[in-house]
């Protein structure tokens, strides 16, 4: 599957960079417009251009806007990483992830959880789609710890777990996973350096957690081999967003120097 400009072979490496650890930087970090309104998501939007290139639309944002706020974004240059975690029976997954591909984005997600059949079917729907995106699978989300697995019947740890699912992705020829930081390097050996590994569950020093449950600062998931952080409440709650994504580009900027050194 041919690759967006922002998913280069430099990015597609644990630990390889560009040359400019700032640059590299600014292509890794997406924000999550988690907001309620497409004027709240436009109004961030203006704040951190400056510093961001990646944008996340989740389900809080697509309900209440719908596929507008996709064209309104893209028609800016920004890169968006559409986060619906696509979770049905084959067919309509399909059917979703070619209508999805058709609005410019550049990653989405499927739900691994939906198995086999419902990853391949995902997958094959973008053959043949001029530039497709990404396709991530979703493997356990970051609010999930052991007692939430457990209450829904799944008694292994939450890394076993994401394993298991991402085996399957693999198997079904997905090439993209989403995981919390704590897996990520586990996916990183079990992969290789050629899988691309978007991480939420960021949150720098001294933040709140909130829901989060596997959290991680954003220099120890870069160290880990992530190659995509996704930050929002540390950003977009803050009462200066551009200055908080800046805090956290330094710090990315200054881990990114640390692993070429």
């Amino acid at each position: 599957m041919p690759i967006p400009e922002q998913l280069d072979s430099s990015l597609r490496q644990s630990r390889q960079i560009a040359l400019d650890p700032r640059d590299d930087a600014r292509k890794r970090l997406i924000v999550a417009l988690d907001v309620p309104t497409a004027s709240a998501a436009i109004d961030l939007v203006d704040r951190l251009e400056n510093s961001c290139r990646w944008f996340k639309v989740g389900l809080e944002l697509f309900v209440a806007a719908g596929p507008t706020i996709l064209e309104k974004l893209t028609a800016r240059g920004n890169s968006i990483f559409l986060d619906l975690k696509f979770h049905d029976i084959p067919n309509t997954v399909a059917g979703a992830v070619r209508s999805a591909s058709g609005w410019g984005v550049r990653m989405m997600t499927v739900h691994a959880l939906g198995g086999p059949a419902m990853l391949s079917a995902a997958k094959a729907a973008l053959d043949g789609v001029p530039d497709p995106p990404e396709l991530l699978a979703v493997t356990v989300l970051t609010s999930m710890d052991g007692a939430q697995l457990s209450a829904v019947g799944l008694d292994d740890s939450a890394a076993k777990q994401v394993e298991r699912l991402a085996r399957v992705g693999l198997g079904a020829g997905i090439r993209g996973f989403v995981c919390s930081p704590r897996e990520v390097g586990l996916l990183r050996a079990l992969a290789g350096p050629e899988i691309v590994l978007v991480i939420p569950g960021i949150r720098p020093a001294g933040a709140g957690v909130g829901d989060q449950k596997r959290i991680a600062t954003p220099a120890d998931a870069l160290r880990q081999g992530a190659n995509y952080l996704v930050v929002g409440r540390p950003i977009t709650q803050a009462p200066n967003p551009a200055e908080a994504a800046e805090s956290i580009l330094a710090e990315m900027t200054a881990t990114l120097r640390e692993l070429t050194a």
